[in-house]
């Protein structure tokens, strides 16, 4: 029967020393650069007929490991269903700005490989292109905090409050119904530890500095960064989120593949979404790769063009160059698509109820019916990832769930050490979102969740625009890599 939990007991210590070696140093040394990009030519269209060359998508088929579902279901669902409707909601203002700081120093080494492509650099927004309606939020709606209720300003009643009974509002005002400022900052702080300790990720605000970035204008795809400081992120995540890697020295042994249904569930949950996230991120750049500069360089401006490379494809996914793991790194895409397309089903009832304020009534409105079209669809799949399964050994179970979350605050934080800016972005774009969809999964508060009245506070789960806003676009960028995946397919034909 297959290990379905981390229980000490169930597991060897040799087995699990054995364990740490394969899987974290195969992580290192088996999975191509994010950035790196030595092709061996640059192509829309492979013109190679080579049978070996097909087996990028030899083991892409059949059922998908952990899950309930198979390649072709998802294949269908998201391609017919998903990626149409995704597209046209991510160009909506309220998923198109994002608040982001870029200028945050590397929390674990010294950066000293800034990228100076022109690729590489973020478009800024204007003030004044951003909605009223985001920039007025950009402090997260802090009239829902708890500790709204003690500051001054909360204190008066309007016109249509209840209490309109002059003689009522004077018998009680003996009362000091405020607090002090310094107060009411520690009241803050007690409300972030506790939001913080459901938190998979380190999210970027307004008081740290973060500015909004319009998406629209700043597309993912290849901006030429590569090399040793590509390479060392990649690396960092890997190496520094490993089980239990004080126990070996990783630098020490290749080891052969690594035989992912020995270990318990966590841990292969950990590495298949790690190395999901890999590929569609390759995915997206050898999609969107620049295939002649010429035109970008009239008049110092960005362009050139951008489509799809086929032989770099081939580099980054073929059994030849991989060790025979290429293929099997793409079938882990669909593993981490289903633990997001779980996340969004699991938090339906809130996002329902969400109202998506930008202040453009109109827009407002669409958006709104979109995200509930689309809930609607994503609930319909029939085979959703059961999160249930993880973390439900008694022994052992509490920590590993909090090293789970460790791990991918981690990875959050190493964004910040990324020299190419556009990369950074979309990469705190990526993480961001895949840790909102874990705080979804294994929240407590959200299986408590009802739909708010006017009596009853949305105190019991929250979502910040940020989690919402990285939530949609990490799932659509899965998507996206998901639909580049079939035009791939026909290339390589």
């Amino acid at each position: 029967m297959m290990n379905t939990s981390c229980s000490l007991k169930s597991r060897p210590v040799l087995s699990k020393v054995i364990f740490v070696y394969v899987f974290c140093v195969l992580l290192v040394f088996g999975v191509s650069g994010y950035f790196n990009s030595n092709t061996n030519g640059i192509s829309f269209k492979s013109s190679s007929s080579d049978d070996s060359q097909q087996n990028c998508f030899c083991e892409l088929k059949g059922s998908i490991n952990d899950c309930g579902c198979n390649v072709d279901t998802v294949d269908h669902f998201n391609n017919v269903k998903i990626y149409p409707r995704l597209q046209s909601l991510l160009v909506k203002n309220f998923f198109r700005y994002f608040q982001v700081n870029l200028q945050k120093e590397c929390p674990f080494w010294k950066d000293d490989s800034k990228c100076a492509m022109r690729y590489c650099h973020v478009e800024s927004c204007e003030e004044g292109d951003i909605p009223d309606g985001i920039r007025a939020a950009s402090g997260d709606f802090p009239e829902e905090s708890p500790n709204f209720k003690y500051k001054e300003s909360s204190q008066s009643f309007p016109e249509t409050n209840c209490l309109e009974d002059e003689d009522l509002i004077q018998e009680l005002s003996y009362l000091n119904t405020t607090i002090s400022s310094r107060a009411q900052e520690e009241f803050e702080k007690w409300q972030l530890y506790d939001e913080a300790d459901e938190n998979f990720c380190i999210l970027d605000n307004s008081k740290d500095g973060a500015e909004y970035v319009d998406l629209l204008l700043n597309p993912e795809r290849y901006t030429g960064y590569k090399g040793d400081s590509a390479h060392r992120i990649w690396k960092n995540i890997y190496l520094e989120n490993c089980f239990d890697t004080d126990t070996v020295n990783l630098r020490s042994y290749l080891p052969p593949a690594v035989d992912l249904d020995q270990v318990c569930f966590e841990q292969r949950a950990f590495y298949r979404i790690i190395s999901g996230l890999h590929s569609s991120i390759n995915i997206h750049l050898c999609s969107k790769y620049l295939l002649d500069d010429s035109s970008s360089l009239l008049f110092g401006k960005e362009g050139g063009n951008w489509g799809h490379n086929v032989d770099e494809f081939r580099r980054r996914f073929g059994p030849e160059g991989t060790g025979g793991q290429g293929p099997q790194w793409l079938k882990n895409l669909y593993f981490i698509y289903l633990v997001e397309l779980r996340a969004l089903a699991k938090a339906a009832p809130y996002l329902e109820d969400e109202i998506f304020y930008t202040g453009e009534t109109e827009e407002d409105d669409e958006v709104r019916m979109a995200v509930k079209e689309l809930l609607s669809v994503v609930k319909s799949f029939p085979s959703h990832f059961n999160e249930s399964l993880m973390f439900s050994s008694k022994l052992g179970a509490i920590k590993l769930k909090q090293d789970f979350r460790e791990k991918f605050r981690n990875i959050s934080r190493i964004m910040d050490c990324v020299g190419c800016d556009k990369c950074r972005l979309w990469g705190k774009v990526q993480t961001q979102g895949l840790g909102t969809a874990l705080k979804i999964l294994f929240s407590d508060k959200i299986n408590r969740y009802t739909v708010p009245t006017k009596y009853v506070e949305r105190q019991q789960f929250k979502l910040t625009r940020t989690e919402i806003v990285t939530l949609f676009n990490a799932f659509g960028r899965l998507s996206n890599s998901i639909r580049e995946l079939e035009n791939f397919r026909e290339f390589i034909r």
